[in-house]
């Protein structure tokens, strides 16, 4: 009876061992598997890979998985997946969608919205102020006075022969900085004057027409297609930093611009590692982006840091900038 009793517990020894053993196997994978963050945004790669780095070295701990798209694609995405989407955050979306789509976002209790500009701040609270651009004028100045043209002081000057296959300017079917042009003299002018307008300047326009990319016009200056172009102030600001001979040019209009926002999905603000993640972009983060790429004040008492960007921007009217309707309506109207 006594080596009966031995030997059942020796077995039960080596049952609990092995049971101990299973649970290890099985737990083990999850134990070892860092915390996954993930984030959609629509900044530029290069910006975007500014952001990888510095959350990587800010939180080792976890998996930050920062996926790169284009505004449009985002859009899409964010409307098709609503919360059950993988993203816990998005970085930077054009403002017109994130309010566009805000019942899919979470109110953001815990930010401090008094550090923006109060223009910019969402009354809903489901979204932060990322980036503000304006667009403006650039011209080369040394390639209009090899030809020996002026250089434009209004957008009317722009329509005259001279400038004839000289002027490059993004598609606002294709383009955000394209559509912040059409909708400033849109509520400058009126719709039947500024579509008109823009036929008009289609006439005198490089052979490439009008650009897909935002971008593309500032490219077109620096390799010489065009010696003046309508695109993105910063932009400009960089090529100019490079040594590129630009001038950065308002016309009476004032600056069009647009915003773009952050945001947590609703549902994640209960996740207290997200939440770790999205305070450090808001309060660390965001100010370096503006310091080092797009230096257009988001924040109240902001400096403008980069060397050769304009201060004190006149911004033009961009009434229903956040309005996807008009947007949608405008957009249809446009015959390129």
């Amino acid at each position: 009876m006594e080596l009966l009793a031995n030997r059942n517990t020796i077995i039960k020894k080596y049952l609990s061992l092995f049971l101990v053993c299973v649970l290890c196997v099985c737990i083990l994978p999850s134990c070892g598997k860092p915390k996954k963050v993930t984030l959609y945004s629509s900044a530029e790669d290069y910006r975007n890979e500014f952001v990888r780095q510095e959350l990587k070295k800010q939180f080792p701990e976890y998996e930050i998985d920062l996926i790169d798209m284009d505004t449009g694609t985002l859009a899409a995405k964010l409307a098709a997946e609503g919360t059950n989407t993988e993203a816990d955050i998005i970085l930077e979306l054009e403002t017109t969608y994130m309010e566009k789509y805000s019942d899919y976002l979470a109110v953001l209790d815990n930010v401090d919205f008094d550090i923006y500009l109060d223009e910019l701040i969402p009354e809903s609270h489901k979204y932060v102020p990322w980036g503000r651009l304006s667009g403006a004028i650039i011209v080369d100045s040394e390639a209009l006075k090899e030809k020996g043209i002026a250089i434009p002081e209004s957008y009317e000057d722009l329509l005259k022969p001279e400038y004839k296959g000289l002027i490059s300017m993004p598609n606002p079917k294709s383009s955000g900085t394209g559509y912040i042009f059409l909708l400033n003299l849109v509520n400058e002018w009126g719709g039947v004057e500024a579509f008109s307008y823009f036929d008009k300047l289609s006439e005198n326009l490089t052979g490439q027409g009008f650009t897909t990319s935002g971008s593309g016009p500032v490219k077109a200056l620096v390799i010489r297609e065009a010696a003046i172009a309508l695109g993105m102030t910063f932009h400009a600001a960089q090529m100019i930093n490079d040594g590129n001979n630009f001038e950065i040019l308002f016309f009476k209009e004032g600056a069009p611009y647009t915003s773009y926002s952050s945001g947590v999905i609703e549902g994640r603000q209960q996740d207290e590692d997200v939440m770790k993640v999205f305070d450090y972009i808001c309060k660390e983060i965001s100010p370096k982006d503006k310091e080092l790429y797009v230096p257009e004040p988001i924040f109240k008492n902001q400096k403008v840091m980069m060397e050769n960007f304009p201060q004190n921007i006149p911004y033009g009217n961009m009434e229903g900038i956040d309005n996807i309707e008009l947007k949608e309506y405008l957009l249809d109207k446009w015959n390129y």
